[in-house]
């Protein structure tokens, strides 16, 4: 599997020489923060900060984003045009956000790619994971990067399995593709373009095109 199986990259973000659409998903994951260490800070100017926004690192914010009253962002972070910023979001660093993203109420985010139009809106976590373009989280969904054994993460496909090497991965989600409210993706999830999952937990690959749903167990159906 390769990321361009799952993302088209938006011409209107930059780093694109450091994510070959022909690299496996889970490489984009150490790419970030090399991203972010070859783009020049110094040349960008900050807007003005509401009192309750605490910025640290180097943190570059596109004029047009919206802040709320109060939220934290540690940089390195690069947040593009058009993005929300909702009340109580939380940035960690090794974050890059595309245009008119949602970063959402009380929402975390660590070592994350989000590309263009994704919405994270409500109480979620996205930690080591890429999102793709309009790609959608449900309040309370979850992006789970860490196995309870704490062992280096293996990613299905629909080839095979795939050690990363990684404790810490989280999941890849596909242009357009949805996770339902308080769905829980376990560490090294993929979820095929346009997919959607209707579970309380869900791991492994789900195709593109395809819906997970879960009554006593999961199924996975066509999307209609």
């Amino acid at each position: 599997m390769q990321a361009g199986d799952l993302f088209d990259w938006p011409e209107s973000m930059p780093f694109a020489d450091f994510f070959s659409t022909t690299a496996r998903p889970w490489e984009w994951l150490e790419q970030i923060a090399l991203a972010l260490a070859a783009f020049d800070f110094a040349a960008t100017s900050l807007p003005q900060f509401p009192a309750g926004v605490e910025v640290c690192g180097p943190v570059y914010i596109d004029p047009s984003v919206r802040l709320p009253a109060y939220c934290t962002l540690h940089g390195p972070a690069w947040i593009g045009s058009g993005v929300q910023i909702r009340p109580g979001a939380f940035i960690r660093g090794n974050v890059i956000v595309g245009a008119r993203s949602v970063l959402g109420n009380a929402c975390e985010y660590k070592n994350c790619l989000l590309l263009e139009g994704v919405e994270t809106p409500h109480y979620n976590y996205v930690g080591d994971s890429v999102l793709g373009n309009k790609a959608h989280l449900g309040a309370g969904a979850i992006c789970a990067n860490l196995r309870l054994d704490r062992r280096p993460v293996t990613v299905r496909t629909g080839n095979g399995d795939y050690p990363t090497g990684l404790r810490k991965v989280g999941a890849f989600i596909g242009d357009g593709a949805e996770a339902a409210c308080n769905t829980v993706l376990q560490p090294g999830t993929i979820l095929g373009r346009g997919s959607a999952v209707m579970a309380t937990a869900f791991g492994g690959h789900l195709p593109a095109g395809k819906m997970a749903v879960a009554k006593t167990a999961v199924r996975v159906l066509d999307r209609p």
